[in-house]
């Protein structure tokens, strides 16, 4: 057993791979096929400086150390930038070694990628325990990152010992709440910018929204980061204008260092933008460590009477007010997987399975050279929002590219029925077909309903990995046929009024005619809420006598896989990007388009899947809610409610300055799937021919 200190230095002359003539570049330490060490991102720079340590611990001095270095794009496959190797059997124990690496690249050996400069020593480490040796941050602190979280991931490296099989992978949360910005720099021509602010924790990223023509922009924006280090870290926080169709101007940066901050206290900061004008105003809160851990399936929180107790005691009725953020407790196994596709030339793959709630996404080992892994590992997450979506995904591992997706489902949360091994058929990236191969989860949900209840009229946690959007023929034409079925329920509800009007039947005319009468004479505000609530409870004596009048979206169903056909073609002709930078102003416009679409049509698909009972917990609130009111506007004379409402909206900044608008209807509808959700969450049944298990029992028969 060896322990090799390695500090990396700098880079020197190194490759430009953006268009700019810059990089982004990283470095990475493999030994043998595993990644032990991934530096930080420099941006911008072919000379970076990093003075980054890293300890290894090292079985023997066969295996080189591979150096590889990246630059990243966000979004993208982060593009190669050269290797080099250290041969650990040439280094001189107990003796500091300055180290320069020349970096190639073994299908161009002639071209000059420039060096890295390391100091290493090596010393030996005899008795001693690699389990125990590694600490907690470096077994999981390497592998979470915003913008690949699919990072190779052996078994060795999730060995814990037997005394430390379950580990907490992250030691607190970092609330930040972006206020405004004052004073920033001018960058457009009208005299005005269009600012966005970028945040940065190691891996960890955000972007905000962008304002357009302020330089006294109010965001009003709040969003969590995970700590993985026990003294805290550097945010680091850049301002950018926002330009259509060029290149975005940088506005300044600044840093904020969490060592220097008092914990369970909320702190408001004033940043001065360094390299440009203005400021930011912040505020930032550490509190303790959420329960997010990985362990062993032998090590199970809710199979342990005591810590089962205590799980049902933090989430009980009598603790609604006790820290509304804390929703609920997740429990999932994932178990195993059979039939995977083959990724692999040698008819194999190389699998192993990432698990999202959100932005808190854990991974499993990889199980070489398998198509019917079994991972028997046991994840918890702490519950913000009982509507998310568990997302189970199952990468094959490739050593010096980007993971191959073999399949995915999407769980949401209210679905789940508690302490069941169900096998989930995989699906396509999209969500709408089956792919090949089944996996076994065991999922437990454990939550208080008031707090989901309440935390269902905020908003909701903003994803920070996502897919940038960009133009597709298809999901144009799909947000246009969604938002035009919306618009002609209500040209049809207007067509049916005036034939009313019109008389075409006399029958119908005289019953609208007297009910008109009827209503316009008795009419009271809370008849309205009455009327929703009548529209719920009769869908409900539907669903429940077998009447179901729900129909599966199949015009939604096939245009999601015309749009997976043609994201196969683009992906295929993604390196043809000339004639794409030439309209990529066009573009955007259109992009903006196709969302606008996407969100009107949304919105009316969640209006009528809230009344159609598409989500039960959901459209129970809305009863709840409907009948509080219809009680208020009953009991209380209009003008009351009105200077309530008006009182609050006017008092509202004076009684919290730095609160976030909402709007509780908006963020309730937000939680309602629309129809290509429902699509997208829909269980595929597993065909029993698929199993390997079974075949074999059949092929022995």
């Amino acid at each position: 057993m060896y322990q090799l200190d390695i500090t990396l230095r700098r880079g020197q002359s190194l490759a430009a791979r953006d268009r700019g003539g810059t990089s982004d570049p990283y470095v990475k330490f493999k030994i043998g096929r595993k990644e032990v060490f991934r530096s930080k991102i420099i941006h911008k720079n072919l000379n970076p400086v990093w003075e980054e340590k890293a300890c290894i611990l090292v079985d023997h001095l066969r295996e080189p150390l591979y150096i590889k270095v990246f630059d990243y794009d966000f979004g993208l496959q982060d593009d190669f930038m050269g290797s080099a190797f250290l041969d650990l059997a040439q280094l001189e124990l107990n003796r500091p070694t300055d180290v320069t690496l020349t970096l190639k690249d073994p299908h161009y050996p002639d071209h000059d990628l420039g060096i890295i400069l390391l100091s290493v020593i090596l010393t030996p480490k005899e008795g001693e325990s690699r389990d125990v040796e590694l600490s907690e941050n470096e077994v999981f602190g390497s592998y979470f990152s915003v913008k690949s979280v699919f990072l190779r991931f052996q078994t060795q490296s999730l060995r814990l010992s037997d005394l430390h099989r379950k580990s907490h992978l992250w030691r607190g949360i970092v609330s930040i709440t972006l206020i405004e910005g004052r004073d920033l720099k001018a960058m457009d021509s009208n005299g005005l910018s269009d600012p966005y602010v970028k945040f940065r924790l190691g891996h960890q990223k955000y972007k905000s929204k962008i304002m357009p023509k302020t330089l006294n922009p109010q965001w009003r924006e709040q969003f969590d980061f995970h700590l993985y280090e026990e003294r805290g870290g550097i945010i680091d926080i850049t301002a950018w204008d926002k330009d259509a169709g060029k290149r975005d101007d940088f506005i300044g940066r600044c840093q904020v260092d969490l060592s220097a901050l008092s914990r369970e206290q909320t702190h408001k900061l004033e940043l001065q933008l360094e390299e440009g004008e203005g400021h930011l105003v912040l505020l930032v809160t550490l509190t303790a460590s959420a329960t997010v851990s990985i362990s062993d399936l032998s090590v199970n929180s809710l199979e342990d009477q005591k810590e089962r107790e205590e799980i049902l005691k933090r989430y009980s009725p009598l603790r609604i007010f006790h820290n509304l953020k804390d929703v609920g407790f997740l429990q999932v196994k994932v178990i195993r997987a059979e039939g995977l596709m083959a990724a692999d030339v040698t008819g194999k793959s190389d699998p192993f399975c990432v698990v999202e709630l959100n932005n808190d996404r854990l991974l499993t080992h990889t199980v070489y050279k398998n198509l019917n892994p079994e991972w028997n590992k046991v994840f918890t997450f702490n519950i913000k929002d009982i509507h998310s979506v568990l997302e189970v995904t199952v990468y094959d591992e490739d050593r010096d590219r980007s993971a191959d997706f073999l399949g995915k489902v999407a769980i949401p949360l209210l679905s789940i029925q508690n302490g069941e091994q169900k096998a989930y058929v995989l699906k396509n990236k999209q969500l709408t077909g089956p792919t090949k191969g089944v996996i076994y989860l065991e999922i437990d949900v454990i939550f208080n309903a008031v707090k989901a209840s309440l935390r269902t009229l905020i908003p909701k946690e903003q994803k920070y990995i996502e897919e940038e959007n960009r133009l597709s023929k298809q999901l144009l034409l799909r947000n246009f046929i969604r938002m035009k079925r919306c618009v002609m329920v209500l040209v049809n509800a207007a067509y049916y009024v005036n034939s009313c009007f019109d008389w075409d039947s006399p029958p119908r005319s005289l019953a609208a005619f007297v009910l008109f009468l009827f209503v316009v004479w008795n009419f009271e505000l809370y008849m309205i809420p009455l009327v929703l609530l009548l529209l719920l409870t009769w869908n409900y004596f539907l669903i429940i006598s077998g009447k179901d009048n729900r129909q599966r979206d199949t015009v939604v169903e096939d245009m999601l896989e015309d749009e997976e056909e043609e994201d196969d073609k683009d992906d295929k002709d993604s390196e043809k990007k000339g004639f794409i930078n030439k309209i990529y102003a066009i573009q955007e416009v259109c992009v903006s388009v196709q969302n606008i679409l996407d969100e009107v049509a949304s919105f009316g698909e969640r209006i009528k899947n809230t009344f159609n009972w598409t989500v039960p917990f959901l459209s129970w609130l809305a009863i709840v809610a409907l009948c509080v009111l219809t009680v208020i506007l009953y009991c209380i004379p209009l003008r009351y409610i009105v200077l309530v409402w008006g009182i609050n909206k006017f008092t509202k900044k004076l009684r919290s300055p730095y609160a976030i608008d909402n709007n509780e209807l908006l963020d309730f509808l937000s939680r309602v799937p629309s129809d290509v959700q429902v699509v997208q969450y829909q269980e595929l049944k597993p065909d029993p021919s698929h199993s390997p298990y079974k075949r074999k029992k059949n092929n022995l028969g």
